[in-house]
């Protein structure tokens, strides 16, 4: 997030109008919803995590058994079943 001066790059009109309700302050003016991305899809870690969990469920389903999976992804027994329940529930969509 950058620092812009509001006098080089707003309309006169525009200006005047935001000086009526802050003058000399800070403003911080958010990006449109649409423009935002959803955690993770900047950087990659979104689908990471997608991957991992795909891996956690195929190796799982070939015979992993969950104490394997825990020491192998460093992962609570918990997060390990909700990972299988909720990429099952996905599977079973998709086919």
């Amino acid at each position: 997030m950058g620092y812009k001066n509001g006098k080089d790059i707003l309309p006169p009109s525009l200006l005047k109008q935001l000086q009526d309700y802050i003058s000399g302050e800070i403003i911080y003016i958010p990006k449109k919803e649409k423009t935002r991305a959803g955690w993770g899809e900047n950087n990659g870690t979104r689908l990471t995590i997608q991957r991992r969990n795909n891996e956690i469920y195929r190796l799982y389903e070939n015979g992993s058994t969950v104490p394997e999976l825990i020491q192998k992804y460093h992962l609570s027994e918990d997060s390990i079943r909700k990972i299988i329940v909720k990429t099952r529930g996905t599977a079973v969509r998709q086919n």
